[in-house]
């Protein structure tokens, strides 16, 4: 398969390749170069770039929906307003990728690497993020909601105002997170570690903290009404104007 005069193969070296709209739907470029390669409006829709090296690939506004990206590296890339729904990203590298307004619903991006990655305003429903690492990430109003973030390293991320509701995140590291203004009620929180976070004015009602460590994070005007806290650690958090569990209010 030969586009723009590139052959379009497992394996092959489009390093720098201007690709801009092409049709790659369905093709096959397992293990490619496509380092810095301008793929701007192409379509990648079921494309299989297993292992392919994307580094400082440009992305804007492509359909990679149930792309196969296992394993590539795409550490750089700039895909925003990209659709990635339903892709197949476990174990991926996207750290410092700029993943703004993306749209990853039901993706799986399983143990894949987004540290330092720029997801704000991205969606990211019943996506699958288990065991993933995005310490540092910028997911500023994100939508998380329904998503499996458990086991996963968000330490020092930026939250703020992400909708999380309904999520997973058993045992997930969000120490010194930025959780300004998050919705997660009825999110799965057991055993996460929150030290330090911010969850000033976060929505926490209903949600399941049962274990959670919360030393010294900043619970202030927080919405804690029905949320369980059973064997939590809330030792020197700022609980200051947050409604608790039985709708009491915090001095």
């Amino acid at each position: 398969m030969e586009v723009n005069g590139y052959r379009i193969e497992p394996n092959a070296d489009l390093s720098g390749a201007n690709l801009k709209g092409a049709d790659l739907a369905g093709a096959n470029l397992a293990g490619a170069n496509l380092t810095g390669a301008n793929l701007i409006d192409a379509n990648l829709t079921r494309t299989n770039l297993t292992g392919a090296n994307l580094i400082r690939a440009l992305l804007l506004g492509k359909d990679l929906s149930g792309a196969i990206l296992r394993r590539a590296n795409l550490s750089g890339a700039i895909l925003r307003n990209v659709d990635l729904s339903h892709a197949d990203l476990r174990s991926v590298n996207l750290s410092g990728a700029n993943l703004y307004n993306a749209y990853l619903s039901g993706a799986d991006l399983g143990n894949a690497n987004l540290s330092g990655a720029f997801l704000e305003n991205a969606i990211l429903w019943g996506a699958d993020l288990w065991w993933t690492n995005l310490s540092g990430a910028e997911l500023a109003a994100a939508d998380l909601s329904g998503a499996d973030l458990s086991v996963a390293d968000l330490s020092n991320a930026d939250l703020s105002n992400t909708r999380l509701r309904g999520a997973s995140l058993i045992e997930a590291n969000l120490r010194g997170a930025n959780l300004f203004g998050a919705n997660m009620r009825g999110a799965e929180l057991s055993r996460t570690d929150l030290s330090g976070a911010n969850l000033w004015n976060a929505k926490l009602d209903g949600a399941n903290l049962s274990g959670a460590r919360m030393l010294s994070a900043n619970l202030s005007s927080a919405n804690l009404h029905g949320a369980e806290l059973s064997r939590a650690d809330l030792n020197g958090a700022n609980l200051s104007g947050a409604t608790m569990p039985d709708r009491s209010i915090h001095d």
